[in-house]
């Protein structure tokens, strides 16, 4: 009965085209889910998926297409350019961090490594350093970023918490933003750090709340709201941005 049931709650798709304002047409996912609560519109390396729940209309949906479309357009544009262009040595590059674009600069140096100055990221690399290396130092440029955040937020939480977590690691997460394992353990996605960070806090904020309530329930978002008034607001920005920040942050470091 339960697999009866499963089977008849998983998303039904299909593929529909969208006419864009320059005449073009793209092809968008529908996929209607009943656990959706509103229409949701992202694009990913995959293409432009839109969810619905299973109550709205063909003609909501279209006129709620209609209205995004300028701003789907430019998703796909800048999803083209920015997570399928190849990482080439030498070549212009922007370097997603904290909201901003910033140049990725290319020295040679002994190590490879990089590091952030007033002029952008300086990514140093040996003569015969290869790909490998390259993303391992752009991994770890992350990494520390994240970390130099996680220093500044974490002890602000603490005092309102019943413990503090046992640690925080940063790793790329395939579609969670992060999770609190049964021994007080904080994952968080290594991509928040390119996005915004009023976002990024926000994570770390719901994650902490779980060493309060394990669950979702009206408890739990009440201690988010205390925490974070502007919840939602960072809830949408990663719904409609973090499908790219994730692979944006996959095209650099591997």
């Amino acid at each position: 009965m339960l697999l009866g049931l499963l089977k008849k709650a998983a998303p039904v798709a299909e593929i529909r085209p969208l006419a864009l304002a320059d005449g073009r047409d793209v092809d968008v996912r529908w996929v209607r889910d009943a656990r959706a609560r509103r229409l949701r519109l992202i694009v990913s390396e995959k293409g432009a998926r839109l969810t619905l729940p299973r109550s709205v209309s063909v003609r909501a949906a279209e006129a709620f297409l209609h209205e995004h479309r300028d701003w789907l357009s430019a998703q796909l544009a800048r999803e083209g350019t920015q997570t399928r262009a190849p990482l080439t040595r030498g070549g212009e590059h922007l370097l997603p961090l904290r909201g901003q674009d910033l140049p990725l600069l290319w020295r040679e140096g002994r190590y490879a490594r990089a590091a952030l100055t007033d002029e952008g990221v300086v990514l140093q690399l040996p003569d015969r350093a290869g790909d490998a290396q390259l993303h391992a130092a752009l991994r770890d440029f992350y990494t520390q970023q994240a970390r130099q955040d996680l220093g500044r937020w974490l002890p602000r939480y603490l005092p309102g918490l019943p413990r503090a977590p046992r640690n925080v690691r940063f790793r790329p997460l395939s579609s969670l933003w992060g999770s609190l394992s049964p021994s007080d353990a904080v994952s968080l996605d290594l991509s928040l750090v390119l996005g915004r960070p009023s976002a990024f806090e926000y994570v770390l904020v719901h994650e902490l709340c779980h060493l309060i309530h394990a669950d979702h329930s009206r408890r739990f978002w009440r201690e988010v709201e205390a925490r974070w008034p502007g919840w939602r607001e960072e809830r949408d920005y990663l719904r409609g941005e973090g499908l790219s920040l994730k692979a944006r942050l996959a095209r650099f470091i591997g």
